[in-house]
């Protein structure tokens, strides 16, 4: 029986792909920094702020950070309202776990204010119990910090709760709280490497998360 589902956002309930990358390729050109492809940057996505750009152009940490810092400003800017989309399924059969008295929460590596403002944007805000965001915890994914948070302040344990998300640093990071793990496959991550985390679960569509734990 599942209690608690803990999802990833970007890639998993929310499609933020192509705001994303047009905000690194952004961030690229105002720091006149030559461009990684789109298919690096997407690799990256699901990872600390300044590791995307560590890990997708080659950055020392000061660069990175530096970088980080003119993405959260160029985003602000992108970000209009609709830019970011839920993915098919995902605002129904949310509607419906809380409806079947499901607790929920987000584990991000998206900072807490701007997770605010896209689920707001999605309606959804009075559907999770807890949001944990990048800067909410000192340990990153895949880490278990975030999930270990949420499961201690909602009292619930790890055997009752499930990791949802779309990239290997989501599985990773429910392995090592203790948590059973779902991989979604229309996200940003690579098939191949979420088969190698080794979810317990893997789906193709967002509702067929129903079928886990009922």
């Amino acid at each position: 029986m599942t209690d608690l589902y803990i999802f990833d956002f970007d890639g998993t309930i929310g499609d933020s792909r192509e705001l994303i990358v047009k905000t690194m390729m952004d961030t690229f050109d105002a720091m006149g920094i030559g461009k990684p492809s789109v298919a690096e940057c997407i690799k990256t996505i699901g990872l600390p702020l300044d590791n995307c750009f560590a890990v997708s152009a080659g950055l020392d940490d000061k660069q990175s950070e530096k970088c980080a810092e003119v993405y959260r400003k160029i985003f602000k800017e992108n970000n209009k309202r609709g830019a970011v989309k839920p993915f098919e399924g995902v605002i129904d059969t949310l509607n419906r776990l809380h409806d079947e008295g499901k607790t929920m929460a987000i584990a991000s590596s998206r900072r807490h204010e701007s997770l605010d403002v896209l689920v707001d944007d999605f309606g959804i805000a009075n559907l999770f119990s807890m949001i944990v965001g990048g800067d909410d915890v000192t340990k990153a994914k895949p880490d278990a910090e975030p999930v270990a948070l949420i499961l201690s302040k909602l009292g619930i344990d790890p055997h009752k709760a499930i990791v949802v998300g779309d990239a290997p640093v989501d599985i990773l990071m429910g392995r090592n709280a203790g948590t059973r793990t779902c991989a979604v496959t229309y996200g940003n991550g690579g098939l191949e490497q979420l088969k190698a985390s080794k979810p317990d679960y893997l789906v193709d569509k967002f509702n067929k998360i129903l079928d886990i734990g009922l």
